[in-house]
């Protein structure tokens, strides 16, 4: 059975055609049980009702099977049926496919723009094979943070993921160079490349520092780079022995590669996920720079290492070299000397019977070093006897710790000279602001000696005091602690601090796009094919007015009056009879309790049955 429509919203074309669906008496009676004039259900006249509903299936099959007749009566119709049923079907199944296609890939691309922000799955080529590994068995040491992964360690730092993997990532060939690069002269000669991480990178390096290598405590002969210690008590450890012997660690920085970084931080109980980006915070390549059409390029060239100037190095170095300072402590406590290491500098000690085992000594060490992963310097071994000037990191231990005589004369010197003469043209070591560089040098003469050293750094800040060379340097420090304090908390550093923009969402795939405007094309035609079938049907109870091309009448209608009407002029039908006798119908089951809903159908059906015979 067909579904109801309301009235005034089909043509006659579409009535027609509905009719032909399924038979004329089903739409009549379809229509009184929508107005209420023909009861549904359990109380409606069933025998006239299911023979109308069964004469309208009766039809309805008739009609399918007269179709497919006319089909196997003519096979070239039939097979161009088939293939027309079959290529519609094939498209219908070739578009969703593309559909489902397209979909899988946007929800694939919004999936791993999701992911993008919670973890970091590649940092570059070699380093990315362990991002997924978040587990570890070592044990991590009291008071470290708990880091399970990038995303872990850039909300510890205060710093956004994309901020992390921007500074992390290994690049072959950059146009960004994360570090300010230059040389300095060397004591004994040459120059030494200084590597000075840049204010973003400083800042997460200073976390690592404060947070992470501050915490693992250090052998006590390592004296380089650790609170509470430096070149006086490293010092003090040699003072009057018969015999002072220096050894120098060759390449000392660039011998700590990226593996050795990162198995370090694997030591302190974090796992790869972790482990890795906290050694390319820490590890450069060499880099070499080169110009193309205008722009810089920054190239490669070899593995990452420890760079010299960033502030995470000598920790790392000092935590590297734990072992290192087990063995060789052993080693001069067994031979009977004292050993203490300064950064790439060791030290040994002896005085009596020891002396006579410097040759077993320095065998062992060449072994243990090598065993270690280093190389001793074989230009920087010095052997000092008490004869002459016994010098450890810089200072003379023959009696006791002090500045060396000829350095002392020399600050003096250019001392007086800037009190008499003023600054200008004055230099004293490799700074530019000479009333700077001595007021550095009075202060680590204050510290080395304070009886001798502090009128020196008197003079000095009296100088600083009328030529105004310490203010800059004050608010140097000043901001710098403030950089460091933040950085170590996890905040943002004061001052303008680059923020990275978030990557944007993928956009829509290209076919979704194309099927949802086809889908939109075809929905507005449908739309204005309604709204001009609704703008040409006429209101319910008006007559229909005549029109130029006469609808097609239904199938099933006598013969005699299909042929009568086609030859005959179309004629008006009176709506007032068929009113009336609805009415009446309606005023007999009103009037009559009971029977007078059965009598007011029976009406309603030999009316119009006799309309449709007439």
């Amino acid at each position: 059975m067909t579904e109801p429509v309301s009235p005034g919203t089909l043509t006659r074309q579409e009535l027609y055609d509905r009719i032909r669906q399924s038979s004329k008496d089903e739409v009549i009676l379809e229509e009184m049980i929508r107005l209420g004039f023909w009861p549904d259900g359990e109380a409606a006249p069933s025998p006239a009702a299911e023979a109308i509903r069964e004469r309208a299936d009766a039809i309805r099959e008739l009609t399918e099977l007269q179709r497919q007749n006319s089909l196997l009566g003519d096979p070239e119709r039939a097979l161009k049926e088939m293939h027309k049923r079959r290529k519609a079907e094939a498209m219908a199944r070739r578009q969703e496919t593309k559909r489902r296609h397209a979909q899988a890939r946007q929800d694939r691309a919004q999936a791993w723009h999701e992911r993008r922000k919670r973890d970091v799955l590649y940092l570059g080529e070699g380093v990315s094979a362990g991002l997924h590994v978040k587990e570890t068995t070592r044990p991590r040491p009291a008071g470290l943070p708990a880091l399970a992964d990038a995303k872990a360690l850039a909300d510890a730092m205060g710093i956004a993921l994309a901020e992390l993997r921007f500074l992390t990532f290994n690049r072959a060939v950059t146009s960004i160079n994360h570090y300010q690069r230059f040389r300095i002269a060397k004591k004994t000669g040459g120059e030494r490349l200084i590597s000075a991480p840049m204010p973003r990178l400083k800042r997460a390096q200073y976390w690592v520092l404060d947070n992470i290598l501050a915490g693992v405590p250090l052998h006590e002969a390592a004296h380089g780079f650790a609170p509470q210690r430096s070149i006086l008590t490293n010092a003090r450890n040699h003072v009057g022995r018969d015999v002072v012997i220096n050894l120098d660690l060759k390449d000392f920085f660039p011998s700590l590669t990226y593996v050795r970084v990162k198995g370090l931080f694997e030591a302190l109980g974090y796992a790869e996920a972790a482990a890795i980006p906290l050694a390319l915070l820490c590890t450069e390549p060499q880099i070499d720079e080169i110009a193309l059409d205008g722009e810089r390029h920054f190239v490669a060239d070899g593995p990452r290492l420890l760079p010299q100037g960033a502030p995470t190095s000598p920790a790392i170095t000092n935590l590297v070299c734990r072992k290192l300072d087990r063995r060789l402590w052993g080693l001069a406590q067994k031979l009977g000397f004292t050993y203490s290491r300064y950064a790439d500098d060791m030290t040994f000690s002896a005085s009596g019977e020891a002396v006579r085992k410097i040759g077993t000594l320095l065998k062992a060490v060449h072994g243990i070093v090598e065993a270690e992963g280093f190389k001793v310097h074989p230009d920087k071994t010095r052997i000092m006897r008490r004869s002459t000037r016994q010098e450890v990191t810089g200072l003379t231990v023959n009696e006791a710790v002090a500045v060396p005589r000829d350095l002392l004369r020399r600050y003096r010197a250019v001392l007086h000279q800037v009190e008499r003469h003023g600054p200008d043209g004055k230099r004293f070591g490799p700074g530019r602001n000479v009333v700077t560089s001595l007021i550095g040098f009075g202060h680590f003469a204050a510290m080395i000696d304070p009886e001798s050293g502090q009128p020196l750094l008197a003079r000095a800040q009296r100088l600083a005091a009328s030529h105004g060379g310490s203010d800059f340097s004050r608010r140097r420090r000043a901001t710098s602690a403030a950089f460091r304090k933040a950085a170590a908390a996890g905040q943002t550093p004061p001052g303008k601090q680059w923020t990275p923009a978030e990557r944007p969402a993928p956009p829509p795939d290209p076919v979704l796009v194309a099927i949802a405007k086809a889908d939109e094309k075809k929905a507005a035609a449908e739309q204005a094919a309604t709204a001009a079938r609704q703008s040409t049907s006429r209101p319910p109870n008006i007559p229909p007015q005549p029109a130029t091309a006469r609808p097609v009448p239904p199938s099933g209608a006598d013969n005699n009056r299909s042929q009568s009407a086609q030859s005959a002029p179309p004629q008006k039908t009176s709506w007032v009879i068929p009113v009336l006798i609805i009415l009446a119908a309606v005023a007999l089951s009103i009037a009559i309790p009971g029977g007078g809903t059965l009598l007011g159908g029976a009406l309603l059906y030999y009316y119009f049955r006799w309309r449709k015979k007439s």
